[in-house]
Formats: structure tokens, sequence, C-alpha cells
């Protein structure tokens, strides 16, 4: 069997292949609840035969929405909205995952495919956003500068929202600590400032997406996952680096993570060598340093390239994004690529519904 149909174990939890859906914004909730889109756009990729289905960047709070479209799971009927999703998502096979997320300064701003950019203005719906100091992601509102009281809130923030993800339904929770959002404007120098116990030295920019980890393990049932997105850097000199971001997530599976969700980047403008698996490298060294599971992810498309990333031992696990928008059955069409036997969903890590079974790839 290739790697990318074995089963991994993550505590108590088995996902059944290691073709996993990475989380993807869809802008398309209103007040924070997910609804028939996220249904259908979440269960198609469970029934295309991803063994993990991540949710978008979820938010813990209102005010943590990237846009007013994002989904949120900062109340009960949020939660119970889920509910639906995970059962739909569980009886094709698949695990659930959500991605708990606060955007920090990037919050407030209109979906890409919007006709206007920028921040969102209260009059239209948005809000004062905040961040670590007043430095404003270029492009967008300035922030307020957050107190130590709202900074030490946050992790309990995040707790609240893995309490109401496990009565969701969800067999995993990641913490988002990438892509320039609050976690990450804490964890970097190029946006944080502070001279505070939350700024300065390596250790106190690493304090807040600690003690985030710590508050959700806490909550999280022992034998389910905590994963972690980390941008392993910020392609700047004057930002983090790989082994910066790796000696960050050996700290973190002291603090409870399981698996480090590897990305790269956003928290400021960057030259960025786009290509085919170009952030894999980095999953790497965040494994080999942390001693951690990793996912990697970015241009990974073809079903040899995400074997070999498994095969050189650089990730234990494959997130896939826009390759996944273009093709929701693109486990199905792997394992035909890769030779390997597709039955019932019941009997293999992929498998077809039986509702597609007269259409059997060949």
């Amino acid at each position: 069997m290739s790697l990318l149909f074995q089963p991994v174990v993550l505590r108590e939890l088995t996902v059944p292949n290691r073709a996993w859906l990475a989380p993807m914004c869809q802008y398309s909730a209103t007040g924070g609840m997910p609804g028939d889109w996220h249904l259908v756009h979440l269960g198609a990729r469970a029934t295309g035969g991803f063994g993990l289905v991540m949710t978008e960047a979820t938010a813990v709070v209102p005010e943590g929405r990237i846009s007013p479209q994002d989904t949120g799971i900062w109340n009960d009927d949020q939660a119970a909205a889920w509910r639906r999703i995970t059962d739909f998502v569980h009886a094709r096979g698949a695990r659930a995952g959500i991605q708990l997320a606060h955007a920090g300064r990037k919050a407030s701003t209109y979906p890409p495919f919007h006709e206007l950019d920028g921040s969102v203005p209260v009059a239209d719906g948005g809000w004062v956003t905040a961040g670590p100091t007043t430095d404003p992601f270029p492009g967008l509102a300035v922030p307020a500068e957050m107190t130590p009281e709202q900074v030490a809130d946050v992790p309990g923030q995040f707790a609240d929202a893995a309490r109401r993800a496990l009565a969701a339904g969800f067999d995993v929770v990641e913490v988002h600590a990438a892509h320039g959002y609050l976690l990450h404007q804490f964890l970097s120098p190029l946006a944080n400032r502070r001279t505070d116990e939350y700024g300065g030295s390596d250790e106190r920019r690493a304090r807040l997406v600690r003690e985030s980890v710590r508050a959700v393990r806490e909550v999280w049932p022992d034998g389910l996952p905590v994963m972690v997105r980390l941008s392993a850097t910020d392609w700047r000199a004057d930002g983090l680096g790989v082994e910066d971001v790796a000696a960050v997530a050996a700290h973190l599976k002291a603090d409870g993570a399981d698996v480090v969700d590897v990305s790269t980047g956003g928290v400021a403008p960057a030259e960025i060598p786009v290509g085919p698996g170009y952030q894999v490298a980095h999953a790497r060294r965040v494994r080999e340093v942390s001693g951690l599971p990793v996912s990697a992810v970015g241009l990974i498309t073809e079903p040899a390239q995400a074997e070999q990333v498994l095969v050189e031992g650089a990730a234990d696990a494959v997130m896939l994004g826009r390759e996944a928008l273009r093709d929701p059955h693109w486990p199905l069409r792997a394992a035909r690529v890769l030779r390997e036997r597709v039955g019932r969903v019941a009997e293999t890590g992929v498998g077809v519904q039986p509702q597609y079974e007269r259409a059997p790839w060949r």
C-alpha cells in the first residue's frame, strides 16, 4: 500500500488516510453561522475520499473573523449548525477537523471576490480591529493595541471555542497561529513591538500561542489530537525563520500539541518563491526539530508528488487546498494513479460511496 493511503493514528484517533483537506475560507456565512454551502463544500470532499476534512478559519470571537462573512464558533447556535456538517462527514467515513482562529489586525476585511478590497468600515458592517500594537497590516485599517488584560483573555476564548467544537462533533481541533493572524502577529517580530510580558524576547513573543495551545489541550479530550498551524518562515531576513519556528513547535509539543500543520508567510509583505511543493522543506525541518508529526501544504497537486513527500519523510500527511477546489474527488483519482484498490469506503482508507459505485475509476 502507498503511504498516502495508510492510516495514521493521532492519540486514539485513526485517520483513514494521509490526504487531508486544507482549511480554506469560503466567505459564505451570515452571523458566523455555517450553512448549506459549508455542508456541500466539506461534505463533497468527505465523499471524495479525503481522510481529514478541515473547516475554514473559524473565529473564536466575532471580532476575530477575517471578514464579516466568515464562520464562527463563539456561541452554541453555531456549534449546533456545525453538528449537521460533522455528522455528514463522519457518515462518509472521514474525520472532521475545525481550525480555530482570531484574525487580529487582519480582521474585518472584504472577501476576495467582493468589488472592494481592504478593511470594511464600521458603518458598512466592519469593526475596529486589534493587534499587538497600533501597527497596521499594509493596506488595512489601524488596529487598537490590545491591553495586557485583553491579551490574557485570548487563551480562554480559544478554549471556549474548543469546548463548543467538541459538542459540535469535531475529532480534531487546530489552533491557527499562521498567515499573519493574531497568534502569528504576537509570535513574529515583524508585527510585535511590545515591551511587556508578551513582547520583546523570543520567549515572550511565543507566550500567547503557547498559552492558547495549553488552554485548548486542557479542555480537549485526551484521546483526540490538537493541531497547530504555523508559518515556518516570514520570508524576510528580519522576521521568523524556520529554525525559530521549529524551536517554537518543540515547545508546543510540551504544551500538548500533537501535529504541526506547516505553512509559511502572511504576517508582512514578502517575496515568496512559489512553486510546486515550495513549503515541503520547511515541514521537514519542523518535523526534525520538534519531534512532532507534521502535514505539508503548498502546491501539492499530483498523486506521485504527494506520495514522494511521505516516502522521503518530509511529512506525515499532505494538505490539499486549491487542488481540492478543482477536484473534490482527488483522493479517488490519486488511488487510481497509485494503483491502490478502491473499494467501498467502509473497507479501505479511501473508498467509493455506495451511491457512486456504478461509476468506478478505471
